[in-house]
Parts: structure tokens; sequence; C-alpha cells
């Protein structure tokens, strides 16, 4: 009997000890990102991330790749990646612990008059008219000449064989096209290019070859620039241009070069937020926005709670009514850069902060003007190396597949990026956007960019953040939530990144994703917004560094997205 007692004790204990030590596997973050130790590659586009792993696989390092990344992009992702647009790219060396930037923006052909742009029903948007003259070439392959290490032709060589051998189309590009498909079906090469002979958008899973872009990369791979400015693929877009009622000429793509400018950057709460300068105005409204809110505890109010929120959009509004006035491409124009991002200034601005109301829209920036709506559809890569260094690279076509013009040798599509300058200059007395004095259209300027490459570093100096986005004009404030997701409500980082967003212009609406309660809306309203639903906004590529690891994240707010590391 002793022994059955015994026996019976020893499965209680041991039964209860398996109890006490088994746990349920349970992890502190609902989103999370891709982990690795050595290189990371984050981009809309899951055979161009695979392009700029392969690049840094071979021994290249995060400046080959992001070339190689962005050349890709031209092909896989037409109605954004591209090599008749233009950008900006943050680099970060870790040897020297310098910022580079790289302003290859699109800039105006000389022929170029606002009134060429200006109908009874709007601004002309899309043909050949529109076409700025590209700067990706210059500025990827400036990038290489100044920081790469290896050669061009093996830089470019993925992106060649993408275009030469094709790929299988995916929904997304598919679903696209058919959206895009009136500006694409009135240039004859995009037509014959996009769409099959019912006139219906490439197939899901059919080979979709580029041969001609395929010879103008290849030019490019060995020859450099000069194939696309002086020789060649020049040739052909001068020609395409005055058989069409372009404005590019020879002289404007050979005057044209990418610009090597000093990054701006402020501190919040003790991180370095480095950025874009103008042209690029995104950096300056992401830094304006940081330093208002930074008079505010974001952190005590709580993530995403209305009073936040509410701080957020005034916060937001007052930053872009700054740039209707001052934002302008700083060879044509003076930006106070140094006055907008004065502390003392962003205090006197955050002062006129009601914590328990929407301030009138009167009372930020005077008058009704038109403002200049930009397309979202731009896209954003980051990488890392393994040596540490960083690429942070935004650049665009403007509208979905830019202008619809394809270059009829070259196989490429060319930008619309002359819609973007303020083309009611001196015809209207109203402040806003559209007649500002410093994006009014000059010959060869660089009109202004929402586009926002961001780097931040933490309080001890450690590189923490390398991200952007699309989004058009919402893309600063895509940013700023992002970042303040992570240093002021300590959020995950795939959190911070899937976390809903709102977004707030100047005499707009408050627009806000799905995610919100129900109550914190009604909260909102009752401080005085007007609030509207809104489609996604955005595809954030960011990679984040801690503890010696790479967490890429790539925002799932647009498909095919990828992040990929070693």
């Amino acid at each position: 009997m002793l022994k059955k007692y015994l026996f019976f004790l020893f499965l209680v204990i041991f039964t209860n000890t398996k109890l006490l030590t088994q746990t349920t596997l349970d992890y502190d973050h609902r989103v999370h990102p891709e982990i690795a130790e050595n290189f990371m590659v984050v981009s809309q586009n899951s055979l161009a991330t695979d392009t700029g792993y392969e690049i840094l696989s071979k021994g290249g390092n995060a400046i080959d790749a992001a070339v190689a990344v962005g050349f890709a992009l031209a092909v896989t992702l037409p109605r954004a990646g591209n090599i008749g647009g233009g950008g900006f790219m943050l680099i970060y060396k870790s040897d020297s612990s310098e910022v580079h930037s790289i302003d290859y923006r699109s800039a105006s052909p000389s022929l170029a008059k606002s009134e060429m742009y200006l109908t009874d029903s709007g601004l002309i948007r899309f043909g050949n008219i529109v076409n700025a003259v590209p700067g990706t070439v210059a500025g990827l392959i400036k990038a290489h000449r100044e920081h790469g290490k290896l050669p061009l032709i093996t830089v470019l060589k993925p992106a060649i064989e993408l275009a030469r051998k094709g790929y299988k189309v995916p929904y997304d590009l598919n679903y696209v096209l058919g959206w895009a498909k009136d500006p694409l079906e009135a240039n004859e090469v995009s037509k014959k290019k996009f769409f099959n002979n019912s006139n219906k958008p490439l197939p899901v899973g059919s080979l979709f070859k580029q041969p001609n872009l395929a010879k103008s990369l290849s030019l490019i791979g060995r020859k450099g620039e000069k194939a696309f400015y002086k020789e060649e693929i020049a040739d052909w877009i001068v020609e395409d241009a005055k058989l069409n009622g372009g404005l590019i000429r020879k002289g404007d793509l050979m005057s044209y070069e990418a610009k090597s400018r000093a990054p701006i950057e402020t501190t919040y709460r003790g991180y370095k937020i480095v950025s874009m300068p103008p042209a690029a105005s995104g950096g300056l409204v992401l830094l304006q926005t940081l330093n208002i809110l930074e008079n505010f505890d974001l952190s005590e109010l709580g993530h995403n709670s209305a009073s936040s929120l509410h701080i957020l959009s005034e916060a937001m509004v007052r930053a872009y009514a700054d740039r209707t006035r001052f934002h302008g491409d700083p060879d044509f124009y003076q930006v106070p850069i140094k006055s907008l991002l004065d502390k003392k200034y962003a205090q006197e601005r955050a002062d006129t902060i009601s914590l328990s109301q929407k301030t009138p829209p009167n009372e930020i920036s005077p008058g009704k003007g038109i403002q200049l709506d930009e397309s979202p559809d731009t896209t954003h890569f980051s990488i890392v190396d393994s040596e540490g260094n960083a690429v942070a690279n935004t650049y665009t076509l403007g509208s979905s597949f830019g202008s619809g013009v394809t270059v009829s040798k070259g196989g490429f599509l060319l930008n619309n990026q002359m819609r973007n300058f303020s083309h009611l200059y001196s015809k209207s007395e109203e402040v806003s956007l559209s007649t500002s004095e410093a994006n009014k259209l000059e010959p060869g300027k660089r009109m202004i960019s929402t586009q926002t490459p961001t780097l931040v570093f933490n309080p001890e100096g450690n590189l923490e953040m390398i991200l952007g986005s699309p989004g058009g004009g919402r893309i600063p404030n895509i940013i700023t939530q992002v970042i303040s997701n992570i240093i002021d409500h300590k959020l995950g980082f795939g959190e911070a990144v899937m976390s809903p967003r709102i977004n707030q212009r100047v005499r707009k609406d408050l627009e806000m994703e799905t995610g919100f309660s129900p109550d914190t809306l009604s909260i909102l309203r009752e401080k005085g917004h007007t609030v509207n639903p809104s489609t996604t906004m955005g595809s954030v590529q960011a990679i984040f560094i801690k503890e010696g690891y790479l967490y890429g994240v790539s925002d799932t707010r647009r498909p095919g997205a990828k992040a990929k590391g070693n």
C-alpha cells in the first residue's frame, strides 16, 4: 500500500512539474521583420530585391546593390522604377561616418513655358510635352562612380538579363496596367508594349520580355552615362520628342548633371534625423514636423490616441504651409533652410496649436489657392551591406507609368514631372503651391518633390533606421509617423511600419486609413477635424539596426515588396 501511495505521489509531483515548466510560445510583436546579421535589401519588388541580394553576395557594397536595384526596378516595376525619371539618394559611409546626398531630380527643358501646360480643363498631365529631362541614369552612375566597388557592367547585368529573358507578369502589374490604360494607350509604343492584340493588359503569368530596354541598359553598362545623355539613347529621346510635340533637346540632355548636396538634419528627442535638402522638399517638411512635435509629450498621450493624432495633424499642416511659400530648387531660389529648421521657430509654431481645437486653415496659410497634388506612384528601396554602409533611395516617373510615353528605340518610359512646377505663378495672388515663386518654371530648373529618403541615428551616434516610401504628397507625413512610432511609442519595427496612418495637408480634410477606433474618429470630429477615410498610404521600405542585427520591413500596403538578408 505504501508503494502504491509513493508511486501516486511521484506521478502528481512529476505531472505538476511538467505543467509548471511548460510554457506557451508567445512573441512581443504582431508584425515580424526579416532578420539578418550581414546585409539586407528591401524594395517594392521581389525580383529587384533579389538583384540587390545577388550583388551583395558577389562582394559588392551597398552602393553597387543600390545601383543594381535601381536599374532592375526599371524592368520589373515599370509604373515607378525607371531610367526616364529622377530621384534622390542618401549614402552612409561607415568608414568615415559621413552621409552623402545625390540630387538627380528631373529638370525642365529649355523650351518649356508654363502657358504650354495650362488648359481650360486644368494642367496637361500626359504625353510628350510633360517630359522633363531624366536624371536617374546620371544619379545612379554618379553614385557608382564615387562609391561603388564592382564594374558597372557587372552591376547592370541582372537588370539586362531580366529585360532580355523576361519575367512572368505578376498580378500587380496586370492590375495597374488596367488602371493606367488611357495614357498608355495614347502612345502607340506603350500600347504595343503593355497590351496584347485584344487590347487587354499583359496577362498574369505571361512572359514579359523587353528587348529594346535590354539594349538601352547594355549601352549604359558599357558606356556609362554618356550613352544616355550624349550618344545613342539621347538621340532616340530627341527623335521621339521632335516627332510628338516633346520639348527635350540634345542640349538639355548634354547639360544635365546629378548634383551632390549637403544633407539636412535635425535632432528629435536625442536622435539625429538626416534627410534630403531641396529640391527634395519632403526632407524639410519631415524635419519641420518633427521639430514641432518635439514640443509635445506624444508618449504620454498614447499611440494613435485622438489627442496624439490631433497634434500630429496640426504639426503636419504647419510644415506644409511653409512648403507652399519657401521650397524650391536651391540653384534658382534661396531656400531659408536654417530659419525653417530653427528650434525656436518650431517652438513658435507649436505655441499656436490648441490641444482642444483644430486651427482654422486661414490662420495657418492665407488664401484659397489650388494645391498641387503629387502622384503617389513613386518607389523607395533601402540597403545595408556587411561593412555597415547604407543607401536610402527614392525615385519616380511621376504618375503611374509617368507620361505614358515609351521611347520607341529605347524601350523605357519617360516621366511627366513638368506638371509639378507652380504654373499659376504670377497668374493669381492666392498663396499656394501652384502659385509659389520658389517653384516657378525656369529653364533647367528642378521641380520640388516630397520624396523623403531618410537616415536616423540613435543618441549614441549609431545608424538605426534607413527608410523611405512612395506616396506623393503624403510621403513626409508617412515617414514622420514611422519615426514617432519607434521613438515616442516604442513600437516594434514591423508594427511601426504597419500601424494605420493619417495625412494632413493645407486646406485638406484629415485623411485616415482603416484601423482607427470609431471613438477616436468621433473625438477628432469634436476637435474640428473633417475626417476623410483613405486608401492605403505609401509603402515604407525600411531597415532597422539594433544590437548587431538588421531588421528588414517591407510594407505590405502594396503587393510584391520583399525584404531579403543574409
